[in-house]
């Protein structure tokens, strides 16, 4: 959109003029006055915008600004900790002049309270970085009735949900995020079924469903290492959907690259990493308050020290949901056996996670993993079958047994 695409290149024209002049010169006061004409002129057009910033893309409720493809201040923008910009009404002078400040501000390195102080912070301007909403206290008890109906659970349904949602966005269409949510909320049911709480994690069975039951253990891990560090049931619902969906651009890697037994060659492999940036856009195209799940897609291969992949221009630390996906999709990964090697043993894994807390992983998150997969070591059931109960009947209590095998 025209209007949008005018009003950022104002604004950040504002933000840089800060720098150059003092408060009330000529000046700065013709930018300021340009940039709150253009928000206007847009307001007029979509009177509550609401601009996610991603990357180098740049969203307007979920249609992208393709004239702002690659944007420089994007990606500063977001690396400062504004995601997201949302305007709830008509936005005063006064309101946008105290944004700029804040932004400004956060560039430059100075405390949030640096610029209210100077300016008041904005009323109808709402921004930040994105993440969870709201959320329920305590823990979200599942009904007795439920837990009863559970009996004999298997998760065939799921798996041929997530391979359907891949099909449908291989073929073009839209993410059908009430299917995602419905395996997201199965798979917590099936966590909690039996009123005894459990990991229901798939074994693989051939290599081409990798990214199938690798997506749905991730989802579980990421709910199960929510609940254990005690976030609130919303915040682990949302976690589940941005752990099942965290591989979602990987629809796009053609199959020689994605399911090659050997190693890839530099450009596969510059392909293959390409996912973490088409998974975020194919998100932000389909549900736009989906902003959470797209940051974890874009975000989940980031290190710690800011090694990994996509590069980031400015050091900054990721989302928490991001650090939590990455060490679950670490985990789950070297736990499954692929073709150019054999899966690894539990304490292996755990070892590895040890020793890179600090530079690739968050300290604090890899040691609530490892403490839970210790303490829950015998809550963890492997599928072997689709069809096989997670919980009821006597393969499904044979699952449980105490830590997973390669």
């Amino acid at each position: 959109m025209k209007e949008a695409s005018e009003f950022l290149t104002a604004f950040v024209r504002c933000v840089s003029t800060l720098s150059l002049y003092h408060e009330g010169h000529p000046a700065l006061e013709k930018v300021l006055s340009a940039s709150h004409e253009r928000l206007q002129r847009l307001q007029e057009v979509e009177p509550t915008p609401h601009f996610t910033f991603l990357g180098g893309e740049v969203l307007l409720g979920r249609r992208p600004l393709r004239e702002l493809r690659a944007w420089e201040w994007s990606r500063r923008l977001a690396d400062a900790g504004i995601q997201r910009v949302e305007c709830l009404g008509p936005v005063t002078r006064d309101d946008l002049d105290a944004f700029t400040w804040e932004v400004h501000a956060r560039l430059a390195g100075e405390t949030g309270s640096t610029a209210e102080q100077r300016q008041g912070r904005p009323s109808m301007i709402r921004y930040g970085s994105v993440g969870v909403k709201g959320g329920e206290e305590g823990p979200a008890p599942i009904p007795a009735a439920t837990a009863m109906a559970t009996l004999g659970y298997d998760l065939r349904e799921e798996i041929n949900t997530v391979e359907w949602l891949h099909a449908e966005l291989r073929e073009g269409r839209s993410l059908q995020i009430v299917e995602a949510e419905a395996i997201v909320r199965s798979l917590a049911v099936a966590m909690h079924g039996d009123q005894d709480f459990v990991l229901p994690l798939l074994r693989l069975k051939e290599f081409d469903q990798y990214t199938t039951t690798h997506a749905m253990n991730v989802s579980i891990l990421a709910m199960s290492l929510a609940e254990f560090i005690g976030l609130a049931p919303r915040e682990v619902r949302t976690f589940g959907i941005s752990g099942l969906l965290h591989d979602l651009g990987k629809v796009t890697i053609p199959d020689e690259i994605l399911n090659k037994p050997g190693r890839l060659t530099d450009e596969e492999r510059a392909v293959m990493n390409n996912h973490t940036i088409a998974g975020a856009r194919l998100i932000l195209e389909s549900e736009e308050h989906l902003d959470l799940a797209a940051v974890v897609a874009y975000e989940h291969h980031i290190k710690l020290d800011g090694g990994g992949y996509p590069s980031l221009t400015w050091a900054r630390r990721c989302h928490q949901a991001s650090d939590m996906v990455h060490v679950c999709d670490v985990f789950d990964a070297l736990r499954t056996h692929r073709p150019y090697r054999e899966a690894w043993e539990q304490s292996r894994v755990l070892g590895y996670l040890e020793e890179g807390a600090g530079t690739e992983f968050d300290s604090e998150l890899v040691r609530a993993f490892v403490q839970m997969i210790r303490t829950w070591g015998d809550r963890i059931t492997e599928i072997a079958r689709e069809d096989q109960p997670v919980i009821g009947g006597a393969e499904g209590q044979s699952g449980r047994g105490g830590t997973l095998k390669a």
